[in-house]
């Protein structure tokens, strides 16, 4: 099958199949952008009610610059990968100030922005301002690694290049956005990882992995590392008046930006009321008490996970002091909705607010 043959199929086969996205058909630029950036790491279900969140609080990129980051985090909260939203943020205001408040155009330009990569860069110039720029993702790689037989390993970027390589020879020229999109919608909904549906398959003639049933084994993605797992200890720390302490934790650290109970990892020595109270020393420079066990959970971050153990503690001495933070700050229970968690902090901000 030749290029245009294929770009012909496959167009005709997304015409009829794309399924209804609210960022999909959209001629906005800006709404565009913060779709790609959304989708990094995310699918499109999880994607999709906090975009239209997003875009009602932040319509444009003036209002999106102008907003103050703790707003645009929370926005953001529960969808994870927060560095997302803050070179967002921070990419809004470098518009605002230097571009008029207008997105790049050219790929070599809008690739400068925070938090744009050459998936992202490729994705906006093809879709927003219909420049012949092939994008590669999870369901690209599946889809070309399948029609050309492609067998080697997909973590290598030696593979990955290749399927660069013929993705640019691909692309249909005078309807880029439109031939990436279907691209990834076929990867998505019909070149699934197992069981492809490769009789609905609008290519599936030129496919070598259909023709030589190798779809099973192609495709082929060296084991990955196994992920480390860290017992973490957190402490409640409540005044008489009820409030409690929260932190903030620092702009250049991982979640960056968000609010969360102090602690940290376990030794190998600790009860875990020890690692409480160490870990409130350190970052507080405080003595307390962690009397109470208050709730255990389990959280899968990108590439460790972690059982985080939270428990009520007491103020034995001390004034707390933000050591290790940017600010910290004594809420009630019934304020924390107010502020931006990350997801296992999240949940016990939801449980003490119940309790309450």
């Amino acid at each position: 099958m030749q290029p245009a043959d294929f770009s012909s199929h496959l167009l005709a086969w997304y015409k009829g199949h794309k399924r209804p996205m609210p960022w999909r058909d959209e001629l906005d630029p800006y709404k565009i952008w913060v779709s790609e950036i959304m989708l990094q790491q995310t699918r499109v279900d999880q994607a999709t009610p906090y975009f239209r969140n997003f875009i009602s609080l932040f319509p444009t990129v003036y209002d999106l610059a102008k907003a103050d980051q703790q707003e645009v985090l929370k926005a953001w909260e529960g969808l994870g990968y927060y560095s997302r939203a803050r070179n967002l943020h921070s990419a809004a205001k470098d518009l605002i100030e230097n571009c008029g408040g207008k997105l790049p155009e050219k790929y070599d330009e809008i690739i400068k922005l925070k938090g744009i990569g050459p998936y992202t860069a490729a994705a906006i110039t093809s879709i927003a301002f219909n420049k012949p720029n092939a994008v590669v993702d999870g369901n690209v790689i599946r889809v070309l690694t399948r029609y050309f037989g492609i067998e080697q390993d997909t973590r290598s970027s030696k593979t990955r290049n290749k399927v660069q390589e013929f993705a640019n020879e691909l692309i249909d020229e005078k309807q880029p956005g439109d031939f990436n999109q279907a691209l990834m919608e076929l990867g998505s909904i019909v070149c699934t990882p197992s069981n492809p549906d490769c009789t609905n398959c609008p290519v599936q003639p030129g496919c070598i992995a259909s023709k030589m049933a190798k779809t099973d084994t192609i495709p082929y993605k060296s084991p990955a590392k196994k992920k480390p797992h860290h017992i973490i200890g957190v402490g409640i720390l409540e005044r008489e008046d009820g409030k409690l302490l929260i932190a903030l934790r620092p702009e250049d650290a991982m979640l960056g930006g968000l609010w969360e109970f102090p602690g940290g990892k376990k030794k190998d020595e600790e009860k875990i009321q020890q690692t409480v109270e160490r870990e409130l020393k350190e970052e507080l420079d405080v003595e307390t008490k962690a009397f109470e066990e208050f709730m255990t959970l389990k959280h899968t971050y990108s590439h460790f996970s972690i059982t985080l153990h939270a428990w009520f503690c007491k103020l034995i001495s001390g004034t707390p002091k933000p050591k290790s933070s940017q600010e910290i700050r004594w809420v009630h229970r019934n304020e924390l909705e107010q502020y931006p968690f990350p997801k296992a902090n999240k949940v016990l901000t939801e449980r003490l607010t119940k309790d309450n």
